[in-house]
């Protein structure tokens, strides 16, 4: 393909390249994890917890929208001549391609959930007289000619939704079932039986379900979206569905690039702390200790305010809004990441202190292996289910501290999309009258499905890793 032929610029933001980058990790891990019998045994006890397997592909389906929407891309112009092509400034993912309907779909200004009309009356011409009275929506219901056609064409457009998302469900289930009974050499009819009774080793049922639940949602979604704007629209009129489906990658973004900054430093020196005691225990004590001292959002307001001083002092280093949004992103994960490890560093301190004290480490001691050595193979793997519980339950905390972040306007750019951003623009909003309360509710839905998921995925991983729980197994 030639350079005059390509139609877009791909683009690697920061936060792109160590998304996956991360991906990439994960999924060694998880080769790795599959050929070692010891490292898969907790695992399986995950596997085989219903809500644990149920709240993964909830947080599956959150993760698949991240990935689409860090594949960033620049279209290019028209006009641009065939030799020296030339490209959008505005960033664009793959996800947005796929919704292209409800990123373009934009009305004036508000309206309300499935609406046909503007939210507020306007003065408006109508039989050749001035009136006012509610415009019609330039996108949201222009199929309809009249408002009492609008029931029935939800109604129809919700059946044919389920319909779709149930036949999409049945097809995969007869593949899923056609898999299985082909792996376990049997009869589709007797793997059909296990699966009804709940004896085949995993939550085959709850899987089932929880992926219906959401072909059927999506069915749903996909058919409202396409007539009407199903959480209504905001100030600008942008559809409120496509800004909570875009917050999505914030908030992965801030939950995972956090916890890597976190994980090094609450581990270093946490085990430092306890394994060597000491000056070096009386040092790291000290340094926790005044972080936790200041209050947290007013160490992460200083910074960030620091942060985007240099930012619009050196404009010339980024050549789009969303590479300059991008920066502040990451080096709010940044200082996130250093402001909270100390937790997990205070826990593991005090396993390390016990675990030191132990036979086998004071026999490692006595015979001479070094300090590293004897961290690397008796203290970390002892403490390594702790590290695991920490992640997966810190992870609901930084999405919501985003939120929290972004409320007080020390969050993310205001203009990238982020729940925060989004609660932070409803405070107005529950002001007016009447009150416009759709984007506050469709930003509490969507964190709300996110949190609860991880932290029931959360709670399987720590009965799965948690040594003092392994008798209730």
């Amino acid at each position: 393909m030639s350079a005059g032929s390509i139609n877009f610029m791909p683009v690697i933001l920061w936060t792109d390249a160590l998304i996956f980058a991360l991906l990439v990790a994960v999924l060694t891990l998880v080769w790795f994890i599959r050929r070692h019998e010891h490292l898969r045994a907790p695992w399986k006890h995950v596997a085989q917890r219903p809500m644990a397997m149920g709240a993964a592909l909830v947080l599956g389906a959150f993760v698949v929208i991240g990935l689409l929407d860090s594949l960033h891309y620049r279209e290019r112009l028209a006009d641009s001549p065939a030799g020296a092509p030339q490209y959008s400034v505005e960033v664009l993912s793959v996800f947005d391609a796929l919704v292209s309907g409800l990123r373009t779909r934009q009305e004036k200004t508000y309206s309300a959930p499935l609406a046909m009309q503007l939210y507020a009356k306007e003065f408006i011409q109508r039989d050749g007289e001035t009136v006012r009275d509610h415009p019609r929506l330039q996108y949201g219901g222009a199929h309809l000619t009249h408002a009492d056609e609008r029931g029935p064409d939800i109604t129809r457009r919700t059946l044919v939704g389920l319909a779709q998302g149930l036949a999409v469900s049945l097809l995969l289930f007869g593949l899923l079932a056609a898999w299985q009974a082909r792996r376990m050499q049997t009869q589709m009819g007797a793997w059909l039986e296990a699966w009804a009774m709940g004896r085949l080793g995993w939550p085959g049922r709850t899987v089932v379900l929880v992926l219906t639940l959401l072909l059927l949602l999506a069915g749903v979604l996909t058919q409202l979206a396409s007539g009407y704007h199903v959480f209504g629209t905001d100030k600008v009129g942008q559809d409120v569905l496509y800004i909570s489906l875009k917050s999505i990658r914030t908030g992965l973004v801030i939950g995972t690039l956090t916890t890597l900054v976190t994980l090094p430093l609450a581990i270093g020196f946490g085990i430092a702390a306890g394994y060597f005691r000491g000056w070096i225990d009386d040092v790291i004590q000290y340094i926790y200790t005044v972080l936790n001292s200041i209050p947290g959002v007013l160490l992460i307001a200083a910074m960030i305010l620091i942060v985007q001083v240099v930012i619009e002092s050196h404009p010339e280093l980024f050549d789009t809004a969303a590479a300059r949004a991008d920066i502040r992103l990451l080096a709010l994960c940044l200082i996130m990441g250093v402001t909270s490890w100390t937790g997990l560093a205070r826990l593991l301190r005090g396993e390390s202190l016990k675990l030191r004290t132990l036979d086998y480490v004071e026999a490692a001691r006595a015979f001479g292996v070094s300090h590293a050595r004897i961290i690397s193979r008796h203290i970390f793997p002892n403490v390594f289910h702790l590290v695991l519980i920490a992640i997966v339950l810190d992870f609901s905390g930084l999405v919501l501290a985003e939120a929290v972040l972004s409320y007080v306007g020390v969050g993310v750019d205001p203009s990238m999309y982020s729940w925060g951003n989004m609660i932070n623009g409803a405070r107005l909003e529950l002001a007016r009258e009447p009150v416009v309360w759709w984007q506050l509710g469709a930003a509490f839905v969507f964190m709300f499905a996110l949190v609860l998921a991880a932290n029931l995925f959360a709670d399987g991983v720590r009965d799965a890793f948690d040594p003092r729980l392994e008798g209730r197994r």
